[in-house]
């Protein structure tokens, strides 16, 4: 009677394996058994989202003057740098110039006493045309000039302190502003740079 009440093991249907044997229970179980199958797909509703991406006319605008203000602007530091470099250019030329005429001055300074001699001898006749001296006193004024020295100051000129020493007033009822009366030493100049002052004897209008 004992073998009645036994419990006998009951063996799977089909073949199949006990009911805690889960590896074949899965998400997926189904699926790898497909051959059709490859895999996921995404949601059709991101494929058939309407995605606005269209500009309004406001930001068209807005774009058009942002663009427009970037180019003035860009403009605008062009031509600055533009000017810039042209003032640049032209006080490192007006530097370079005025150093350049410092330079061949401090040069020519050494012969001004040969230059006051010539000048005398000429005031006295001793110049005489064709004689030695005189070819002498025509060549070195002539490299003079050629290095760009110019002689100034002669009489009947108005004066300028600027460009004159006075060393002595004389009125005169002949004149209505001081004149240069009489030049003591020739003043000379290099472009714009004095190599030395003339200096004169001025005629002041009488009182």
């Amino acid at each position: 009677m004992s073998d009645q009440n036994s419990n006998p093991v009951e063996e799977p249907l089909n073949g199949g394996s006990s009911a805690g044997d889960t590896s074949e229970v899965g998400e997926n179980a189904g699926f790898a058994e497909d051959p059709g199958y490859d895999g996921p797909t995404e949601d059709a509703s991101f494929e058939d989202a309407d995605v606005e991406t269209s500009l309004t006319d406001a930001d068209l605008s807005f774009l058009e003057q942002a663009e427009s203000d970037l180019a003035a602007e860009r403009l605008a530091d062009l031509q600055r740098v533009t000017a810039e470099y042209a003032n640049y250019r032209k006080r490192t030329e007006a530097n370079r110039e005025i150093e350049r005429e410092r330079i061949i001055g401090d040069t020519v300074k050494i012969l001004l006493p040969v230059l006051d001699d010539i000048d005398r001898a000429e005031k006295h006749g001793d110049l005489a045309e064709g004689s030695a001296l005189a070819a002498i006193a025509g060549k070195l004024r002539g490299a003079t000039e050629r290095l760009g020295l110019v002689a100034y100051g002669a009489a009947g000129d108005l004066f300028d302190p600027n460009l004159h020493e006075a060393i002595l007033q004389q009125p005169s009822p002949d004149v209505t502003a001081e004149t240069v009366l009489d030049v003591v030493e020739t003043g000379y100049m290099i472009g714009t740079t004095q190599v030395r002052a003339a200096k004169v004897v001025v005629a002041v209008p009488a009182n």
